[in-house]
């Protein structure tokens, strides 16, 4: 049912139809439920992923590369230290000689051009790991989480607070074409994209959603069947860290904030989480954080996805 995906990039959701993305997620499920009878696959056998990374990771190298080992496949971590990309060599290069090796390749980087350069170039499948614009994986893994705990996605409110990061970005196309409603508070001067939020907004018409920009943490959260949020630094903004936590002391998720949201609301994060700023140890630890089969999926979302493409 996924062979209409093979060979595709997979460098946005923006890039992928309603229907498209469903079908990653119906795998996921399939996957997912798979694994935990022990079926075992060879989906990918004799087939290799080649992993750039120019940013840390824990969840997004270990899901990929666990995945492809429980598919049969092998991936290679590569550090950008350890290519010649280091060192100078032009990405359209390095994707033109790594489509001779391997079938798939994963960077994770920090400019949305370098994933859609290496894109361009390779003859293999690229994956975007991450970049400062998009998390395209993350958001998967999430809509499959919210689909466990709430058995459907059309409709779903979902209240993201804090920073209009990559993060916020991928939440918003991918809940957008899904038909949820995405409310997003950000504190002024932190707000999503403007390219993205029209694009979203588009795809809410679409779609039947919607797409809701405030400044007000305590209005996103009312009655949300979701609430979400991420670091108030991400990886690369080290340095405002301490300037940014005076502009976002007020976006925190914490009791007060759960108890506006759906009494059956679930808190997710993408993690690492900096418990005590952006969420409170309390409702991080609360039996309505599912924050661990949120990272859990994402082991089984991008199963689905080196499947699909692979």
């Amino acid at each position: 049912m996924y062979n209409e995906l093979k060979g595709r990039d997979f460098l946005s959701l923006k890039d992928y139809s309603t229907e498209e993305i469903k079908l990653l997620l119906d795998l996921a499920v399939k996957l997912k439920s798979e694994h935990k009878q022990g079926i075992r696959h060879d989906i990918l056998k004799g087939k290799t992923l080649a992993m750039i990374f120019n940013k840390a990771s824990t969840r997004t190298r270990v899901s990929f590369e666990i995945g492809m080992f429980q598919l049969g496949g092998m991936a290679y971590f590569l550090s950008i230290q350890d290519l010649q990309l280091g060192r100078g060599e032009p990405i359209k290069d390095t994707a033109r000689v790594l489509s001779r090796y391997v079938d798939g390749i994963l960077i994770r980087t920090y400019a949305q051009s370098e994933v859609e350069e290496l894109a361009k170039y390779a003859d293999v499948p690229v994956i975007n790991g991450l970049t400062d614009l998009y998390h395209p994986t993350q958001a998967l893994a999430d809509m499959l989480t919210i689909l466990e705990h709430k058995q459907k996605l059309s409709g779903i409110k979902l209240a993201y607070i804090g920073d209009g990061n990559n993060m916020v970005h991928s939440l918003m196309i991918a809940g957008t074409k899904l038909g949820m409603e995405v409310r997003v508070a950000t504190p002024k001067g932190y707000e999503p994209s403007a390219d993205v939020t029209k694009m979203c907004q588009d795809f809410a018409k679409a779609s039947g959603g919607k797409l809701i920009l405030g400044n007000d943490p305590e209005q996103a959260s009312i009655g949300a069947d979701v609430l979400y949020t991420d670091v108030w630094a991400s990886m690369g903004q080290e340095k405002e860290a301490e300037e940014r936590k005076k502009h976002f002391q007020d976006f925190q998720i914490n009791k007060k904030i759960l108890g506006l949201a759906d009494s059956k609301a679930i808190v997710m994060h993408c993690l690492p989480a900096h418990t005590g700023e952006e969420i409170t140890e309390e409702v991080f630890e609360s039996s309505q954080s599912v924050v661990f089969d949120e990272a859990e999926n994402r082991l089984h979302a991008h199963k689905a996805i080196l499947a699909a493409l692979l």
